[in-house]
């Protein structure tokens, strides 16, 4: 038995958490930013977009190491579609903050120009709730601010097929929206 090797072990264990816990840090602190816009483009809600973006980083850091050539790929991703997910969760919650928002800017120089915005809003994000998940990511991920190639990775694809994605992804949502406006 030799008793020697458990402190020199635990000291190694100590220094491969701090390691990974930096390297995690910094993970957080490049990507963090970016994945909160990417979710307040889909909810337009900063406060929410954080707690999908927390609960992302959480899910992250208990599947992959933080250092993986991927991790920033699969944060944006992961911020489109548990944002979409929270999106199509909370419609009832949608309608009662968008009657909130139009009560609340009654006193606006034009009420019909604020209801017709409030609307416009409305049903652009159920037919982004409605849209496969592809599609709606590549448009958010892409109205978000992320590049052909930031898309691409976060999507697995090729960055030739980005262009092709999106303009079916815009058709698709035009669709969308004009079948929600027609029901």
């Amino acid at each position: 038995m030799n008793l020697g090797a458990a402190p020199v072990e635990a000291s190694c264990g100590l220094r491969l958490m701090k390691a990974q816990g930096d390297a995690f840090e910094t993970l957080f602190r490049a990507e963090y930013a970016r994945c909160v816009r990417i979710a307040d483009r889909v909810l337009a809600d900063r406060a929410e977009a954080e707690d999908v973006v927390q609960e992302i980083f959480i899910a992250f850091h208990g599947r992959h190491a933080p250092d993986a050539d991927f991790a920033a790929a699969w944060l944006h991703q992961a911020a489109a579609h548990a944002a979409l997910n929270r999106l199509r969760g909370r419609r009832r919650r949608e309608r009662r903050e968008i009657d909130q928002a139009v009560e609340s800017t009654a006193k606006s120089v034009d009420p019909a120009d604020v209801m017709e915005t409030n609307e416009q809003r409305k049903a652009l994000h159920e037919a982004l709730g409605r849209m496969p998940a592809k599609p709606a990511a590549v448009l958010v991920l892409r109205s978000s601010g992320l590049s052909y190639q930031e898309v691409a990775k976060a999507l697995g694809v090729g960055i030739g097929q980005v262009g092709t994605l999106l303009r079916r992804a815009e058709q698709a949502l035009r669709k969308e929206v004009s079948r929600g406006s027609s029901v």
